[in-house]
């Protein structure tokens, strides 16, 4: 097989233009590679799916042929021949389905396992290193600035002592994180041959295997081409132990022999002196542009010299632009206001001044002694480190600052040493260092210093101990969720859903709000990404119970309620647009101050985390649908409470009317005369009911002047 392409892992400390081209080559390989191989994946699955039903079909087949016999034909059902014939048929139909399963087992094991393992496992470890080597190449380069930006007075050493040993971990953390990216990227060079060739390779012997049993001679056209590759595959897996064993063994002695690199300081004159007989070098420099009349901005740029020529090059460029021709130029150390190591290069008509910031003065030296001997045109001699070391004189001399400079910065020293310590007190604060988990963006979705919490901490232990404290000794038996009996009772009694989900917790931290949908990606970022940069991979399993009252994260091992999450501060609830293993769910509770506070929090699962989402959505629900019937029945039993109370002093009012009505007719009836004799001598004879009323009205009469 042809040679196979590396990406040189000895480069990666330099971390040159040219390095990132290759790098973006190998990513764009790597991307085609997760293209096909995802094409070729659903194909191979769909040659699965038909073995398995062409099994499926043969063994039905087989099946109904045998059950011929029990057939109830009104015509011919009693035919022998016809019966004998097809039960032959049936079990040759029942050898081949046999057959056919074999093949399918065999498609599974050697055809789709290997397609498989190389899209689930290769290429999601590469992308998983490219995002680290993402994280790592940008906290790399914030560091740098942040050194750069560092005052070149010497009153606040703390400070630079924190920055520098945040430049050093930084840089060592690109770099091995870029080694470990490049020996990946290298591996799949041999794994994407193996993982093409492996799964033919299965395919074909077993459908050899599965022809074997009807005709012998197609195995003699096989067997030797089959042989062939299979010593192929076996050569390039032998070919990758190889290479990946080196690449490994070099990867142990460059962060051996890059310890002392990554510091960004001045290394040991003894172990790495100054070289000022270089007439070709290249490396990363701060140019400072000018934005205004009097205001100016410096931009790192990778710097390299061409022939006579001093070249720039984006990290994201192709090819590298000119600066400025160094032939005859001039060159010197200048003392900058705001930066320190900088040396400035002046074209030979004096049209073109460009000032540089090197990382050390060492660097600054060397970049110094360079383009002396380039613009003196020692690149064009035969002898050339013996021309260059007679300039060497006049690179020192040019790496000293000038008088003029130094007299002028003593000059503007403060003498007062109140203003001095004034002075140092305004630039440490305006330095301080940020707290420790400043390496994330946080967004504006996210409370600015906000700590990740990445172990659950279940405070049933504390609470339960207060509550044996306080309450009464009772002989109730605890439940095992570390709960009292009643509201679990309760629960269990008023919950009609129960859905049990395996989740593992990554982290939780406090959001700025709870309304924006981009809130749980935003999340899910953060804490992924500060577990890559912590190396942070202990996750903590739990099973997470969905009811229509809360959502519970119960222990596996000793069923206790680690956390309880009322439904009804559940906000919002989504999964992760390309990861569907990850959802996450926002909760609003308020605080012992009245206001809220907003927490996220995020989750892996074995399961889809769509399924979660949507069983967390119809709890919520079921609970809002609950809480309206609840309501409902409330405001019909205040209605029909209402109803009674009104029929009640409806009927007392029509009492009070008949009672007042009694006693108005009792007054009349006792202000009557007595009985008077008639005009004929006669005497007038009144009813019982009048002389009862007439009885009735004088007792009342009687009760009234009592009363009165």
């Amino acid at each position: 097989m042809p040679g196979i392409e590396k990406l040189p892992i000895e480069e990666t400390l330099e971390d040159s233009p040219q390095t990132r081209s290759l790098l973006g080559v190998f990513e764009e390989d790597t991307a085609a590679i997760s293209n096909y191989c995802t094409q070729l994946y659903q194909a191979m699955q769909r040659i699965y799916d038909a073995q398995n039903e062409l099994s499926a079909a043969t063994h039905l087949t087989s099946r109904l042929l045998k059950e011929y016999d029990k057939q109830r034909f009104p015509l011919g059902g009693d035919d022998e021949v016809m019966s004998s014939t097809l039960q032959q048929f049936a079990k040759v139909i029942d050898e081949l389905s046999s057959c056919h399963a074999v093949l399918s087992t065999q498609l599974a094991d050697a055809m789709m396992f290997p397609i498989t393992q190389f899209k689930e496992r290769d290429l999601k470890e590469i992308l998983t290193l490219k995002e680290v080597f993402q994280i790592a190449s940008g906290d790399h380069d914030v560091a740098i600035n942040r050194y750069s930006r560092l005052s070149k007075r010497r009153d606040n050493d703390k400070l630079r002592a924190e920055v520098v040993e945040d430049v050093y971990t930084s840089r060592k953390k690109q770099h091995q994180t870029m080694m470990h990216y490049f020996c990946s990227l290298n591996t799949l060079q041999y794994k994407k041959k193996t993982a093409l060739l492996e799964p033919l390779l299965g395919y074909m012997q077993a459908q050899i295997s599965f022809f074997k049993l009807g005709s012998e001679n197609l195995t003699q056209q096989w067997e030797e081409f089959l042989g062939t590759i299979g010593t192929s595959v076996q050569n390039v897996r032998r070919e990758m132990e190889e290479e990946v064993g080196q690449m490994q063994q070099t990867i142990q002695e460059m962060e051996r022999a890059c310890d002392a690199l990554y510091a960004p300081c001045d290394p040991d004159p003894a172990h790495s002196p100054v070289c000022r007989n270089l007439t070709r070098k290249q490396g990363y420099l701060y140019i400072r542009n000018k934005t205004g009349l009097v205001s100016s901005s410096w931009e790192r740029q990778y710097f390299f010299t061409q022939g006579g020529n001093l070249m720039q090059q984006g990290r994201g460029e192709v090819a590298g632009g000119l600066v400025t021709d160094l032939d005859n130029s001039s060159v010197m150390a200048v003392d900058c206001d705001d930066r320190r190591f900088c040396f400035q290069v002046t074209s030979f008509d004096g049209k073109k001044v460009v000032t540089l910031q090197a990382e050390s003065r060492k660097e600054c030296e060397e970049w110094i002694s360079t383009i002396n001997n380039i613009s003196r045109r020692i690149y064009l001699s035969e002898n050339a480190e013996e021309l260059a070391a007679r300039v060497n004189q006049s690179a020192l001399e040019a790496v000293t600052p000038s008088p003029s400079f130094q007299q002028r910065h003593e000059s503007m020293r403060p003498t007062s040493k109140g203003r001095t310590g004034r002075a140092s007190s305004i630039s440490s604060v305006g330095s301080e260092p940020s707290p420790a988990l400043s390496v994330l963006s946080l967004d504006a979705l996210v409370a600015p210093e906000t700590p990740i919490q990445f172990d659950i901490i279940s405070p049933v232990s504390e609470e339960n101990s207060g509550q044996n404290k306080t309450a009464p000794q009772s002989g109730r038996r605890s439940n095992p969720f570390g709960e009292s009996g009643e509201s679990t009772a309760e629960d269990s009694e008023d919950s009609i859903l129960h859905q049990l989900f395996i989740v593992r917790f990554l982290g939780s931290m406090e959001v700025k709000t709870a309304e924006s949908v981009d809130v749980i990606s935003e999340t899910m970022r953060q804490i992924l990404a500060a577990r890559a940069i912590h190396n942070i991979f202990r996750m903590t399993e739990s099973h997470l119970l969905v009811t229509c009252d809360c959502l519970k994260l119960i222990d596996p091992q000793t069923q206790v309620t680690r956390l309880r999450f009322p439904l009804s501060t559940v906000v919002q609830c989504s999964s992760h647009q390309d990861n569907k293993r990850l959802f996450g769910f926002v909760l609003q509770t308020a605080s012992g101050r009245g206001d809220s506070r907003v927490v996220c929090y995020i989750f892996e699962s074995n399961n889809d985390g769509e399924k979660i989402c949507d069983s967390i959505g119809l709890a919520k629900q079921i609970a809002l649908h609950s809480e309206m019937d609840r309501k409902a029945v409330e405001k019909k039993k205040e209605e029909d409470k209402a109803k009674e109370k009104q029929k009640e002093e409806l009927s007392k009012q029509r009492q009070i009317e008949k009672d007042l009505e009694e006693q108005s007719r009792l007054i009349a009836a006792s202000s009557r005369p007595a009985n008077p004799p008639g005009s004929d001598g006669q005497f007038l004879v009144l009813s019982n009911s009048q002389s009862e009323d007439s009885d009735a009205g004088e007792e009342g009469k009687k009760k009234g002047e009592s009363e009165a």
